[in-house]
């Protein structure tokens, strides 16, 4: 899809949660709070001591938890092409904390990985959507995302509404030839992984925060830009039951580092992204993860999330 090149626009933005779901509302302002550390004199040598104790503990567990590819196993390489691989694992009890639904809450656990699901066509299609989205604005710092559901665009320190601020003008950038082509992988996705856990893909409804996301090696600016943090989705968003991404670049062609780690009990595992390469998983604690940080390049994807509470699903993005 050709798009017009554009002047990046000055705008006063907000926070993505800020931003909100409605197009045309721009939102109002966040602000980020910072808290500063006063110093202190460590004086005594029973101080220091301690205060190297507490230093050492925590460091010593990031050894072991986060290895720099010692013990690394690597579930699917960037060289090979996947038609399917299922990993089981146990599930959490995360799910027993919210409310359950039978035939769709996870009963069978694991992750997933497939190069068969969407064509490199298809997903080149997909970037270049990504690309031109992302082209009007863009973070100052490492991470840039762009929502298609609710209009939020990174932009400095903050986040915009596009919908709002480009107004009619954004049909030239983001058709609906294009919509129609995120909605036919949304349903491939979606597909794919009711058959990878034995449910009813009509029980499986797309739910936010669903987002193309564009990482670089820049310095982090903000809590926002620091996506190398291992977290747990059911635990980060709530309503996340099942996860994908879709892998819109090359680990070692395009970028450097930014590979996707499952952090496990005895070992890491990670997946190394390929243009069009689909991984999905349960939401819970087993499966952890982080994302490397990126050395070089730019690393491109697309998070899209499924729950199996009706009460928390969205509408997929179209100008009709």
């Amino acid at each position: 899809m050709a798009t017009k090149p554009r002047r990046r626009p000055r705008v006063t933005g907000e926070s993505w949660a800020a931003v909100g779901t409605s197009r045309g509302a721009a939102g109002g302002k966040a602000s980020l709070k910072r808290s500063h550390a006063l110093g202190r004199s460590w004086r005594s040598p029973l101080a220091w001591g301690v205060f190297a104790l507490i230093l050492a503990v925590p460091a010593v567990y990031f050894l072991w938890a986060y290895p720099t590819g010692e013990g690394m196993e690597v579930l699917a390489s960037q060289h090979e092409t996947l038609q399917h691989k299922f990993y089981p694992v146990p599930c959490s009890q995360d799910y027993g904390n919210h409310k359950q639904f039978t035939g769709c809450t996870p009963l069978k656990c694991g992750r997933a990985v497939t190069d068969a699901v969407i064509t490199h066509q298809e997903a080149k299609r997909m970037l270049r959507i990504a690309e031109a989205g992302l082209s009007l604005g863009g973070s100052d710092g490492g991470a840039s995302i762009l929502d298609l559901h609710s209009g939020a665009l990174s932009m400095g320190k903050k986040f915009v509404n596009i919908y709002g601020y480009y107004g009619e003008e954004m049909k030239e950038i983001l058709t609906e030839e294009d919509f129609q082509l995120y909605r036919n992988v949304k349903r491939r996705i979606q597909q794919e992984i009711a058959t990878t856990f034995d449910l009813d893909a009509n029980s499986l409804y797309l739910t936010k925060p669903t987002f193309f996301s564009r990482m670089n090696s820049s310095e982090a600016k903000t809590a926002h830009d620091e996506y190398w943090h291992p977290h747990i989705d059911k635990v980060t968003y709530g309503s996340f039951d099942y996860t994908s991404l879709l892998y819109l670049s090359d680990y070692s062609r395009d970028f450097g580092g930014g590979r996707f780690i499952f952090i496990d009990e005895k070992t890491n595992s990670t997946l190394e992204p390929r243009l069009g390469r689909l991984s999905f998983f349960t939401s819970g604690s087993e499966n952890l993860h982080r994302v490397e940080k990126v050395s070089w390049g730019t690393r491109y994807a697309i998070t899209i999330s499924f729950t199996c509470n009706p009460d928390h699903s969205i509408m997929d993005p179209t100008w009709l």
